[in-house]
């Protein structure tokens, strides 16, 4: 008959030791594993955060820029009579269509502030990450509208005296009227898929 011994050995301790050993290597390597996740989130959140105030950052800075052309804007559209009047003793062109010069430039700059105005607007919603709403929509179709309207005024004004850098301006408004219409549609279907997601969550 043998006997099972209920004694220890050196040789089994040893055997005990490694396998608690093992046992702890394991669970440091989750450990290790479980940390390196974390902190990947951790860098993954920052990253985006630090994105996200970058944008932030620079989409205030383009809202003050806009408010400050709109209220200088302003001050320059009151300022017509008198600036052109000053600008007549060098320019012989402004000083004998002085009157004509007035309303044009008085209702081009009038254009460009509510133009401005759209885009002060819209640069809100940016603020408020809520961009795609219908009333960025009706912003851009207006500023389309406006942008054609000055393109129109700037062709009057060169059937008053031409030069070239007017013939450039017409174009460029042209070109953004344009723009801004396909950019509304874009934002139109934008919105649309929005709406939809919102109501199947």
């Amino acid at each position: 008959m043998i006997r099972k011994r209920w004694w220890v050995t050196s040789r089994d301790r040893q055997f005990i030791y490694r396998l608690h050993k093992k046992g702890n290597s394991y669970g440091r390597c989750n450990q290790i594993a479980d940390a390196s996740i974390e902190i990947e989130k951790k860098i993954k959140e920052l990253s985006e955060k630090e994105l996200r105030e970058k944008k932030l950052s620079l989409a205030k800075g383009t809202k003050y820029l806009l408010d400050f052309m709109f209220y200088a804007g302003i001050l320059v559209t009151i300022s017509l009579p008198f600036s052109l009047k000053y600008i007549g003793k060098y320019l012989e062109a402004v000083e004998e269509h002085y009157l004509p010069a007035v309303i044009i430039f008085a209702i081009l700059g009038v254009l460009a502030l509510l133009l401005v105005n759209e885009l002060r607007k819209m640069f809100g919603t940016v603020l408020a990450e809520n961009c795609f709403v219908p009333e960025n929509v009706a912003s851009l179709r207006r500023m389309g509208d406006l942008s054609f309207f000055i393109a129109a005024m700037s062709a009057v004004r060169c059937v008053v005296y031409l030069t070239i850098a007017m013939l450039v301006i017409i174009l460029v408004f042209i070109i953004a009227g344009m723009f801004s219409k396909v950019l509304a549609m874009v934002f139109e279907e934008a919105v649309r898929y929005k709406e939809e997601n919102d109501l199947t969550i």
